[in-house]
Parts: structure tokens; C-alpha cells; sequence
């Protein structure tokens, strides 16, 4: 009997009671992926919320920049206007272009200095959060956006504008904290539609942005549209406030790197930019992972260098060439931001795994015939033909890139991986728009953007070799 007893207790803890605890551990294994996929949607929704509040505000001064400009042409009591102004003088007479292009040339300097101080600061906001965590790093980038917007508010001469476009550029980390938070939450199968979800908050913030800002402008008497700065101030503040409340850390401390001293000397190194291009600080990569994603990650600074020269000297285009207004500016922007909200949030959204480089051939096909539309056209029909390639075109084109990028690295590096490819794009926006413009202020409009289609050629045949 006791041979029985104990032949059935071993039974019954071999088949019921081990099917039990089996069971029990994969319903617990499912439950904790499900709480896991919700948190990670509810994450990216925040950030999606946040970059959407970030760049309402950012790209409030958009088409704002040609009036903006020839203001502080005829009011700037700082006198760095007019100091500019005498250093190129000698060179407009000697290659007779007209005045009227100065601000053009101005533009560029302002764009390009933007963009190279996030050159120099990306890498550092990425290798902090790969530190301390995404979340306080991510506040601390808003608040500097907010102190911007707050100096452009009291910018009553040029010397204050510059300095606020100063701080802007040295603070704009957030959104390539973005893409490594999407990176965080996501994994092979669902990264491509995260870089999506950040391409829609792009497009919805160019769709509303420039409109309310260019509307705000005609609030108010102050040439420098104090009233604009405000609306982009409060946007900010809201931002830091709903983005401390309601987003949850994505980087857990068991993935964070341990030694804060090697990731800010990597960060600092990440300034040549020979290391940049061979992602010298990004470790465990293979040969042949490391020949790639230095191919494409050229192809990517190419591109970029074009597209944003030609990108940020859109509104002198359309100011110069068709006279618009700050308000016909903003109707522009929206249209283009309508485009690539259509363009990601429905054909992007639905790209595989896999087809990310033919979506991007497919993207830079249009840049060409896009560009040379936009230089070429007299009329609204032309220019908007090619606005409407250009934004389709465009909103193929980053996303996918930076989805091929991503699946580089390990999981400990992806903040240091995407901070280096963040700031390959602003070197790249760095000397972009000061080339265009001085190629736009020596030849007009039509010859630099239709020699800007063409060269779309050189990263589409680059392309191919990744």
C-alpha cells in the first residue's frame, strides 16, 4: 500500500501537479509580454504626443525666416546686421548679385549654425541617456527649448535672434532621443513603423505649425512676431509638464552603460568627423556589420547635404520668386505636411521588413524631377507639382534610412548608434543650407535647384552598393 500511495503521489506530481505549474508559467510569461506591449505602445504614444508638441512649435518660424530677415535688415540696433552685411558687399559687386539675396545668404549662415551645434551636442545627449536614463535627459532638452523660444520672444534686434537660435541648436537633442526611445520599445518586425510613428509627428507638425505661427504673426506690432514666439513658448511648457508626467522610462538600469567618464570622452571624439563615419565608439559590431552601415551611413550625409540646402531655401524661393507672404508660406507648409501625414501614416505604415532600401530608391527617384520643378516653374501648377514629389519623396526617405540603421548594434549602444546617426544629419544640415544659399545667391533660384535635382543622382546610385 505504501508502494501504491507513493506510485500515485509521484503520478499525480509528475502529470497534474507539473501541467499545472507549466501552465501557470505561460500564462504568466503571457500576461508579462502583454503588459509589456502595452506599456511599450503607451510609450511610444507619449513620445509621439511630445514631438508633435515640439515641433508645432519649431516650426513656427518657418515662414517667418524671409520677413524675419529683411526686418532686422532695416531695424537692428546691435548693429551685427549691417556688420555682416559690409563683409559681403565686396563680393556682391564684384559677381552682381542682387541685394534683394542678402537675405538668403543670412538665412543659410543662421540655418547651418543651427544645425551644427546639434552636430556637436547630439552625440553628447546620447551618450548621457545612455547613462542616466532617456527621461531626464529628454526634460532637460525641452527646457532649453523653451529658454529659445523665450529669447526669441524679447528679440527686438539681431544680436538676441542669433542668440536664440544659439541655444535652440545646442538643446535639440530630443529628437534623436525619440528615435532611440523607438528603438528601446520596438524590435526587428515593429522598428520600421516606429520611425514611421516619428515621420507623422514630423508631418502634422509641418502640416499646423507653420500655418498657427505664420497666423500668430499678424498678432501684435513687434516686427521679430513676439506674438509667434509666445504660442511656441506655451507649446514648450506644455511639453515638459506632459512629457514628465506621463512617460515612463525606456531604458531600464540593467541596459544602461555603468561608466559616464568613457561615454562623454566617446561623445567628444564623435565631434571628428572621420570618427563619426566609421562609428568608431559603436562596439560589437562585425567587419562586414561595420562596412555597411559606414555605406549607408554616406549615402545618408549625402543625401541630407542636398536635401536640406535646398529644403531651408524653399521659402526665398517662393518669397522671391512668387511673392508670398508669411501667411501663403504657411498655406505651403501645411499642404506639404498634409502630403507626408498621407504618405506615412498610410503607404509607410504598411512597409515590410526588408523593402526599407527599395522604399528609399523609390523616394529618391522623386527628389530629382522634384527639385528641378520647384526651381524651374512660374506658376503655382509647377510649384506645386513639385512640392507634392518632394514631400512624398522626402517622407520615404529618412524613416527608412534610419530603420536600416537601427538594426546595427547592440541594444547597450543604440543610444550612442542613433546619436552618431542624428548627428551625421546635422553635419550634413550643418553646410548644407550655407552652400545652397550662397549657390542660390550667385546663380538665382532655377540653376541651383536644378543642379540640386541632379545630384539626387549621386546618393541613388550610392545606394545601391548597401
Amino acid at each position: 500500500m505504501a508502494t501504491l500511495r507513493s506510485g500515485k503521489q509521484v503520478d499525480g506530481s509528475d502529470g497534474g501537479g507539473s501541467g499545472g505549474e507549466v501552465d501557470g508559467r505561460d500564462r504568466g510569461a503571457v500576461q508579462d509580454a502583454d503588459i509589456k506591449e502595452k506599456r511599450n505602445a503607451r510609450t511610444s504614444k507619449v513620445v509621439f504626443g511630445s514631438l508633435i508638441l515640439d515641433l508645432l512649435g519649431f516650426t513656427v518660424v518657418l515662414p517667418l525666416f524671409p520677413a524675419l530677415l529683411d526686418y532686422y535688415s532695416k531695424h537692428d540696433s546691435s548693429g551685427l546686421y549691417s556688420s555682416l552685411l559690409s563683409s559681403v558687399t565686396y563680393y556682391q559687386h564684384i559677381i552682381g548679385v542682387p541685394a534683394r539675396f542678402h537675405s538668403v545668404l543670412f538665412g543659410g549662415l543662421l540655418g547651418s549654425l543651427f544645425s551644427l551645434l546639434q552636430f556637436l551636442f547630439s552625440p553628447i545627449t546620447g551618450a548621457l541617456s545612455d547613462v542616466y536614463g532617456r527621461k531626464p535627459v529628454f526634460i532637460c532638452t525641452l527646457i532649453g527649448v523653451a529658454a529659445s523660444y523665450g529669447l526669441w520672444a524679447t528679440a527686438s534686434n539681431f544680436a538676441v535672434f542669433v542668440v536664440a537660435r544659439i541655444v535652440g541648436g545646442a538643446v535639440k537633442g530630443n529628437v534623436s532621443l525619440a528615435y532611440s526611445i523607438m528603438t528601446d520599445v520596438s524590435d526587428e518586425k515593429t522598428r520600421a513603423r516606429g520611425m514611421a510613428l516619428i515621420g507623422v509627428a514630423f508631418s502634422i507638425g509641418f502640416t499646423i505649425g507653420p500655418t498657427v505661427g505664420a497666423a500668430f504673426s499678424r498678432w501684435g506690432s513687434t516686427g521679430w512676431f513676439a506674438a509667434s514666439a509666445v504660442y511656441a513658448l506655451t507649446l514648450a511648457v506644455a511639453n515638459i509638464i506632459f512629457f514628465a508626467v506621463f512617460f515612463q522610462e525606456s531604458l531600464p538600469e540593467g541596459r544602461r552603460r555603468r561608466d559616464i567618464g568613457a561615454s562623454l570622452n566617446e561623445a567628444w571624439e564623435l565631434i571628428n568627423p572621420r570618427a563619426l563615419f566609421s562609428f568608431s565608439s559603436v562596439k560589437g559590431l562585425g567587419r562586414e556589420e561595420r562596412t555597411k552601415l559606414i555605406q549607408l551611413s554616406r549615402v545618408y550625409f549625402l543625401y541630407l547635404f542636398l536635401y536640406s540646402g535646398l529644403e531651408f531655401t524653399l521659402t526665398f524661393v517662393t518669397h522671391h520668386k512668387h511673392s508670398y507672404d508669411s501667411l501663403a508660406q504657411g498655406r505651403m507648409f501645411s499642404f506639404l505636411g498634409l502630403v507626408m501625414a498621407l504618405t506615412q501614416g498610410g503607404f509607410m505604415r504598411s512597409v515590410k521588413t526588408g523593402t526599407e532600401k527599395a522604399t528609399a530608391n523609390k523616394g529618391l527617384m522623386m527628389m530629382i524631377p522634384a527639385f528641378i520643378l520647384i526651381g524651374a516653374s512660374e506658376t503655382n501648377l509647377g510649384l506645386y507639382s513639385g512640392l507634392t514629389l518632394y514631400a512624398i519623396g522626402s517622407s520615404m526617405m529618412v524613416p527608412c534610412l534610419t530603420a536600416l540603421a537601427s538594426c546595427h548594434g547592440a541594444a547597450s549602444h543604440k543610444g550612442t548608434l542613433l546619436g552618431i546617426w542624428r548627428s551625421l544629419g546635422a553635419l550634413a544640415r550643418a553646410f548644407g543650407p550655407v552652400v545652397t544659399s550662397i549657390g542660390f545667391w550667385v546663380m538665382g533660384a532655377e540653376v541651383c535647384y536644378i543642379v540640386g535635382g541632379l545630384s539626387m543622382l549621386l546618393p541613388l546610385v550610392m545606394l545601391q552598393a548597401y
